[in-house]
């Protein structure tokens, strides 16, 4: 049987051109928000499969790559169900594992607690696009913060850090999972139908109000409940006058501070931004994960059709561990996608030094060989980054790939 030479499906090898525009985009993410005062941390990526089973994780419950359980405690013959062959995961994102490790060590962390956690996860998903079965995320979390504070800051960094990309023109939506459940009891759903409600109303962007009309009406929903809230996004403009409408029209349904608060974090996200994008109010913006429990929020990048990043606030997750409620808010971005886009627009990794390539003649005595180590060394002290390589004899082809490689000096060492 002759071995594989193809990564499994889903997965992908990375080229050296991929890996310096991931390394830089790394630095720059514990840069920009080491800045903003997060501070970093770590979780293995294998979870217990209870944390990753418990109905938090949405869809993504159903893309587990399970762990069997290993040597004497894997009893296949005895076996009844999933549960007695599996006893662990690798996880779906990074947000269950933070949640476990605050609940862990939250007598040894300041309030609030400031982190970022960057590390692959694991999907079964269909790949695609942009989307992988192994992926980097990248999140920063404030635990502990209870108060609109912790949205805005997670905002500003993060749109900082994407600014600083050159993506210039971006677009951060936000919402609130309250407005959501206000605007579908206001037109008659029961609370037991929301998530069903929210699962087709999140296809709005795909097939339109027609189409979110059509498949409410086809799972039985009163024509007369669905009409009334489709007239109700109909009516509210993506700024602050649509989450004042929404105030006023929700009277009895949606608690005035809701929509103050959404109003205050877009006034003061506006007016301290320092990147360029539009921070606009989506009504029908529903993130698919059902731990969130107020505001919501999303990137989208011009050119791209999918988000490039969300969050929101989960002030219930950490109490499944702990039993008492802790306010929680996070921001994740598409460390892949972004990635992705910034080699299809040939984005060059700022230096502060030159790429030089010391091309060695064959035979080259030891002592000028040292010399040549010397120079290199000396170059890089001053900045440069070197490369020595053996004098090839189609030293021409050898050149043009040395240039393809972004080596701007190319320095020649003969042995004589």
């Amino acid at each position: 049987m002759s071995l594989k030479k193809k990564p499994v499906t889903g997965m992908k090898d990375i080229s050296p051109r991929e890996m310096e525009i991931r390394d830089y985009v790394i630095g720059l993410i514990k840069e920009t928000y080491g800045k903003f005062g997060f501070s970093s941390i770590e979780t293995p990526c294998v979870e217990h499969i209870e944390n990753l089973s418990s109905k938090q994780g949405g869809e993504n419950e159903k893309l587990i790559f399970k762990i069997l359980k290993r040597g004497e405690k894997l009893k296949l013959e005895s076996a009844q169900t999933e549960l007695d062959l599996v006893d662990g995961g690798l996880r779906y994102d990074l947000t269950v594992p933070l949640s476990r490790y605050y609940s862990n060590n939250a007598n040894d962390l300041p309030s609030p607690f400031k982190a970022l956690q960057m590390g692959n996860v694991w999907r079964a998903d269909r790949p695609q696009r942009g989307r992988y079965r192994q992926f980097m995320q990248c999140d920063i979390d404030i635990l502990g913060e209870p108060t609109i504070l912790a949205e805005i800051e997670l905002i500003l960094a993060t749109s900082t850090l994407v600014g600083k990309l050159d993506f210039e023109n971006f677009t951060i939506r936000i919402n609130d999972r309250r407005i959501l459940k206000a605007m579908a009891a206001y037109s008659g759903f029961s609370a037991e139908s929301f998530d069903t409600v929210f699962i087709i109303l999140d296809k709005m962007d795909k097939i339109g109000a027609e189409g979110v009309a059509e498949e409410l009406i086809k799972e039985g929903f009163a024509q007369e409940s669905v009409q009334k809230y489709l007239q109700l996004f109909a009516h509210v403009t993506d700024d602050l006058q649509g989450v004042r409408y929404l105030k006023e029209t929700l009277e009895g349904y949606l608690d005035e501070k809701i929509a103050e608060d959404l109003e205050t974090i877009i006034r003061s996200v506006e007016q301290v931004k320092s990147a360029k994008f539009k921070l606009v109010f989506d009504p029908t913006l529903v993130r698919g994960m059902s731990y969130y429990t107020g505001p919501i929020f999303e990137i989208s990048i011009d050119g791209f059709g999918g988000s490039v990043g969300g969050g929101g606030r989960y002030d219930e997750m950490i109490g499944r561990f702990t039993g008492n409620q802790t306010p929680a808010c996070g921001f994740s971005i598409g460390f892949e996608r972004i990635v992705m886009l910034l080699l299809e627009k040939d984005y060059q990794v700022p230096k502060q030094g030159g790429k030089v390539a010391f091309l060695m003649e064959k035979g080259m005595p030891t002592e000028k060989m040292l010399e040549i180590f010397a120079e290199a060394e000396k170059r890089r002290q001053q900045g440069d980054s070197v490369s020595i390589n053996m004098m090839k004899k189609n030293k021409k082809f050898q050149k043009e790939q040395l240039t393809n490689e972004g080596y701007t000096d190319i320095v020649e060492f003969f042995a004589r």
